[in-house]
């Protein structure tokens, strides 16, 4: 599917763009086309989903990923790409403080809420007590777990599902 790098985003302009947002929900439908992050991009990149360019030129696997790698959100596209591989739905997660939301199989946007919010961490970040606690009381108050996906030096990546108890 054609598509063209603008700024800070990819805009999917095939006739059938609605097909990746209605069958699997990726990006976002506007009067321009299918919106889709560059994480989103890459991934349909590697399946060979989208084509993408800049004018004239094409953009590759490499190319993206550069461009990746500088926004310092490679860890990001890991995590996203690991979890859609499971299956999951994959939103952005701004509106609770977390990187992303995730779907179960079988409920999309739309369809319900999502079951899930994902923290993305590097292994040797530091995190305070207060925003660590913050997370889990956003999460917990949207009634939604907490999933923190640290991705280490070597790009393996460990999930701990975080729960809010009381004592």
């Amino acid at each position: 599917m054609y598509s063209i790098l603008l700024n800070d985003r990819v805009i999917v302009k095939d006739e059938n763009a609605h097909n990746l947002y209605n069958k699997r929900y990726y990006g976002n439908l506007t009067d321009s086309g299918l919106e889709l992050s560059f994480i989103e991009a890459l991934f349909l990149l590697t399946k060979n989903k989208i084509e993408i360019y800049d004018d004239d030129k094409l953009i590759t696997k490499e190319d993206l990923t550069d461009i990746i790698r500088q926004k310092h959100i490679f860890s990001h596209y890991l995590v996203y790409k690991d979890l859609r591989i499971r299956g999951y739905i994959i939103k952005t997660g701004f509106k609770y403080g977390s990187d992303f939301r995730i779907y179960e199989r079988g409920h999309a946007p739309g369809d319900g809420h999502s079951n899930f919010l994902v923290k993305i961490l590097s292994e040797e970040q530091e995190i305070k007590v207060r925003d660590f606690s913050s997370y889990v009381r956003v999460a917990h108050g949207v009634r939604k777990t907490l999933l923190l996906a640290v991705v280490d030096d070597e790009y393996d990546i460990t999930y701990y599902d975080i729960e809010w108890t009381k004592p």
